[in-house]
């Protein structure tokens, strides 16, 4: 069951699988803001193909579809974490459940690699097959 939330969370933007902070918070038990400011106290350890800001136009997209208001929800665009951004977090955010959370999250990425590779080879054989 675990595995099935985590892949809801894990999103394509700007062609790669992410997943947004304020998830990673909520899987982790800490404040979103507490994650913000331990990721900007370490920016050198986030270049570009490891976390990056969505812009207005990306969050604005994705507000509509997570049905927050201008008055609730974050007010902010939310970083969006790749998996080697999310692996270099875990070394930062360091309690037990974002410990046993960071395994899991990475074996879901696994398994969604896996599942796309198999996706391409049953495309590749049906292609032979026409």
């Amino acid at each position: 069951m675990e595995l099935e939330i985590i892949k809801n969370c894990i999103l394509n933007i700007r062609g790669k699988r992410v997943i947004l902070d304020f998830e990673l918070a909520k899987m982790y038990q800490v404040e979103t803001k507490y994650l913000k400011r331990t990721v900007k106290n370490n920016l050198k350890r986030f270049p570009s193909d490891f976390m990056f800001e969505l812009s207005d136009a990306e969050w604005q997209n994705l507000r509509c579809k997570f049905s927050t208001s201008s008055w609730g929800g974050p007010r902010y665009a939310p970083f969006a974490f790749t998996e080697q951004g999310i692996a270099m977090l875990s070394g930062l955010v360091n309690s037990e459940i974002a410990i046993e959370m960071n395994i899991s999250i990475m074996r879901a990425f696994v398994v969604m690699r896996q599942w796309a590779l198999n996706h391409h080879e049953l495309t590749e054989r049906l292609n032979t097959l026409e």
